[in-house]
């Protein structure tokens, strides 16, 4: 692939599951990948499988000073992202809202939320100054319903809906930002939920090459739209 036509994808959670399946098919197709993740053994992997020009680094989202200083090095050396995909989640444990501890509460809005608006804030300005780009927010199939023992996450995923259709009616045109619904898929996440049902669902690998191309085709047009892969 060229670089005129290779594409820079920044992408949060790119350690385990559909942040990594992801990262993996976007680099196979030629695309920059600049990644973050919590687990440094497993960037660590990736820096090892993957060399220039793409670039992986631990980074905590919920933790916007590390966001601010992972921002300002990328856009040092790196155009500002054609592509930004808020990929990083976590999950309570199945539990009704009122056996949730507090901090466990806390974690999944500060990761799940949080964490979406400061990838935002240190990314999207550089973006904006370039009035191009796509921004796609993970939603859920429970950020549009709800079910027993995920409260916090639920209300998570709902906000990432209304931020992110918020957000799309702030940017200048020809910019999108857009929630994504990425489907049921056999992840540890999903097998934390639903336990050895998981299985009968896709692998991350298998679900990435049909969501990298989904990804790579939204265009201004879909700024604001609820979408889901396949």
């Amino acid at each position: 692939m060229t670089e005129e036509i290779r594409k820079t994808i920044v992408l949060t959670g790119v350690t385990r599951g559909l942040g990594r399946a992801l990262a993996e098919e976007f680099a196979r197709r030629g695309h920059a990948v600049l990644g973050c993740g919590r687990s440094r053994q497993r960037i660590g992997e990736l820096r090892q499988a993957f060399g220039h020009p793409h670039d992986f680094e631990v980074v905590d989202v919920a933790d916007d000073t590390q966001v601010k200083a992972w921002a300002e090095r990328l856009l040092g050396g790196h155009r500002p992202p054609d592509l930004l995909v808020n990929n990083a989640a976590v999950i309570n444990r199945n539990a009704r809202l009122w056996e949730v501890s507090a901090a466990e509460f806390s974690q999944v809005i500060d990761v799940n939320l949080k964490g979406v608006a400061n990838v935002i804030r240190h990314f999207v300005p550089a973006m904006v100054k370039r009035r191009s780009g796509v921004i796609v927010n993970f939603s859920s199939g429970w950020g549009r319903s709800t079910d027993a023992e995920v409260a916090p996450y639920c209300a998570t995923k709902w906000g990432v809906e209304g931020l992110t259709q918020a957000l799309a009616q702030e940017l200048p045109g020809g910019m999108a930002a857009v929630p994504l619904n990425p489907g049921i898929i056999n992840t540890d996440m999903l097998r934390s939920c639903f336990g050895g049902s998981a299985a009968a669902y896709p692998a991350a690998d298998q679900w990435a090459e049909r969501a990298v191309p989904f990804l790579l085709a939204l265009t201004a047009r879909e700024n604001g739209q609820s979408l889901t892969v396949g």
